[in-house]
Order: structure tokens, then sequence, then C-alpha cells
């Protein structure tokens, strides 16, 4: 496992003008209604990136019947389990089961690299001495890093939640198509500028009265909904009272839910 300089893989060709969100976990950290944790495929022409990437990684996946090889980069936005826990299993799945040769890049917050390791040696200690046959390359991302992953353009901002050392939020440019991504978060008017012109806003919903300070709920996101700028919301990281509600005008994310975005 290395260090980085950012590539762009080739991969199967996508429309120049579609980005395809695939909602692979829709859950909280509880899995709330069965739902599996945070996980998103992000396609279009330059690859594909998972956005999160929960312990239900592999299900979710092969449930799909999606190719796991696929995948060019993984993108997170802080490290808490239910958002990279599945990276050891999906380094398990690429030594064994699905051999992997081409690079991995994994753009995470600082001493992500060191945390996977961890985690990874504690779940597969007698690996650890193994190569897994393929190259690792972290990227470490900062609050108001510009990037581009597997042909995406990416930038990061932080936004407030209970995570070390941080919690970003993302904005992601590809395919024609703009996406907001909020990671977990408290409501920050950050959200609402960062929204501006953008085709979907890919946005936490825990709750749907305030039930923790580092999470958004239904409420707030009523609230604030015409300080807004996106085409489209869709809410997710859910719990079973938001699933439940009949309230909620809002779409609701739910796993295997695939959305097409064109300018």
């Amino acid at each position: 496992m290395q260090a980085l300089v950012l590539t762009r893989w080739p991969t199967a060709p996508y429309s120049r003008r579609v980005l395809r969100l695939r909602v692979l976990g829709s859950g909280d950290a509880f899995n709330s209604s069965g739902a599996l944790h945070s996980c998103y495929m992000l396609e279009h022409d330059g690859g594909k990136v998972l956005l999160e990437c929960g312990p239900g990684v592999l299900a979710a996946m092969k449930r799909a019947d999606l190719d796991t090889g696929a995948v060019d980069a993984i993108l997170i936005s802080h490290l808490h389990g239910d958002h990279f826990g599945g990276i050891p299993f999906l380094l398990l799945e690429y030594k064994f089961k699905n051999p992997r040769r081409r690079p991995l890049v994994i753009a995470a917050p600082p001493t992500a690299e060191q945390r996977i390791r961890d985690l990874y040696a504690a779940l597969y200690r007698d690996l650890c001495a193994h190569e897994l046959g393929f190259p690792v390359k972290y990227v470490t991302i900062e609050p108001g890093a510009r990037f581009q992953l597997a042909g995406l353009e990416v930038e990061a901002f932080e936004v407030p939640h209970s995570a070390e050392p941080f919690c970003l939020g993302y904005r992601i440019v590809g395919g024609g198509a703009t996406m907001l991504f909020s990671g977990d978060s408290a409501w920050t008017d950050e959200l609402a500028r960062k929204s501006r012109g953008t085709d979907l806003f890919l946005c936490e919903c825990c709750s749907i009265e305030p039930e923790a300070p580092v999470h958004i709920c239904y409420r707030e996101i009523v609230a604030h909904r015409s300080e807004l700028g996106c085409k489209r919301m869709l809410l997710t990281h859910l719990g079973e009272d938001v699933r439940a509600s009949g309230e909620v005008e809002i779409e609701r994310a739910h796993d295997g839910l695939v959305i097409e975005l064109a300018p």
C-alpha cells in the first residue's frame, strides 16, 4: 500500500452526458428498517467510484449483479465504521474471489491508511503478512481540496460531525452533471450554498425530529428547503422513523435505487 498520484483509469464506456448513481446502501449506523450501511456507486464514462464503503458493500454489489472488480476508486467522507468498514472485505474479495491487478485508489480524510490497515489486521491478522497482489494508493483529503478521481471533479469541504479528524462533504462533477453529498453532518448553511446549481443533493436525514446535534433531521431540511439550489433532493442515511413517516414529501433513497443525472 502506498501514497498516490491520482490517475484516471480506463473502464467500460458510459455516455459522456450521464452520471449514474446507484444506491447500494441507504441505511444509518443501525441498519434501520434492514437497509445496508452507507454505500453508493457513481458511474460515468471515466470510471466507477464507490462513494462510502459500508460493511455491506459486497452483499449490495452481488445482489445487484455488479462486477466487484469494476471499482476504480473509493471516496470516503469520514472514518466511522458504517462508512468505511467494508474496505477490508473488498480487499479480501480482490485477493481471493475476484483477483485484481490494477491499482485501487482510496481517497479519504487523514489517518485513513493506518485505520484501514489496522481494521484489516484486526479482522484477518493471518493475512497481513501476505501481499494483496495489487497496489492500493491512498489520497489524503483536507477540507478545501479540489481533485480528480476516476475522471470526476471533486471539491471537499468540512461539515460538522463527531468524526476524527473531521467529516467531509463533497461536490462532485462528472458525466455532464453535478452532485452534492452531505456526508454525515449537522445542518450547516454551507450545504445550501454548495447546493446551488447542482442536479442532485444526496443529503443525510437520520430522524424526523431533532435527536442528535451531529445529524440532520427532516424538520431542519424542511425549514431550509427554500434556501437550496438543487434540481433534485434525495434523502439517505435514513432512520426508521423517516422511512415509515407518511409526511415526508422529499424523495427517499432505498437500497437498489438507480438514478441517471443528465444536464
